[in-house]
């Protein structure tokens, strides 16, 4: 019996292969053309086309064997902030979730949610509208409206001596899909920004 991959020998096989593909040891060499729109085309290098084409067949015949096995996308995360901590599952940005994988995913739900409220206490929160390209303020009862309506969460964190942001993906459908904003209306995603900004000095 052949050997099954393990979520975190798919992940490494993955980044392995990125890096053959961004340094041009792998190449599609039958991708001339990347939009189909030649006036586009001609301003793309071809061997740039052919390295990300290289890499994204491969990921999928890796997203392919992960069906095929049931090997699992979920990683597990860690995150701190103000005192408060959790360990939570998200899927990782380069695998797909299974079924099992979105069971999982629904279950951690509420206790993320949680986390959030305990962290963002006092915290500006917006609301990521126009596909990223600005944001709206809102209160917490918006946050737990748009709630309601999802499946699944994802968190992350980006924290400077004097800027805390606190990234809340509200989503449902497939992970892998809202990550880049594709499949809608299957998949959609809600992005909530709390943003704390400390003032150091007089």
């Amino acid at each position: 019996m052949s050997k099954i991959y393990s979520t975190a020998e798919l992940i490494n096989i993955l980044e392995t292969e990125r890096q053959a593909c961004l340094h041009g040891r792998r190449l599609n060499l039958t991708e001339i053309s990347f939009t189909g729109n030649p006036v586009i085309d001609r301003f793309l290098k071809s061997e740039g086309v052919q390295k990300f084409t290289a890499y994204q067949n491969f990921k999928a015949a890796v997203h392919e064997y992960q069906r095929e096995h049931q090997v699992s996308g979920i990683v597990w995360r860690e995150i701190a902030v103000k005192g408060y901590s959790l360990r939570y599952p998200a899927v990782d940005e380069e695998l797909i979730a299974l079924p099992v994988d979105l069971m999982t995913l629904k279950s951690a739900k509420i206790s993320m949610l949680e986390f959030w409220r305990q962290v963002t206490v006092g915290m500006d929160l917006y609301l990521s509208v126009n596909t990223g390209k600005d944001f709206r303020q809102i209160e917490p009862v918006d946050v737990e409206a748009i709630a309601q309506r999802t499946e699944w969460v994802s968190l992350w964190k980006w924290e400077k001596l004097d800027f805390l942001e606190i990234l809340l993906q509200l989503g449902w459908g497939k992970p892998e899909e809202a990550y880049y904003k594709r499949g809608w209306p299957r998949t959609k995603t809600n992005l909530l920004i709390g943003y704390w900004l400390f003032v150091i000095g007089n």
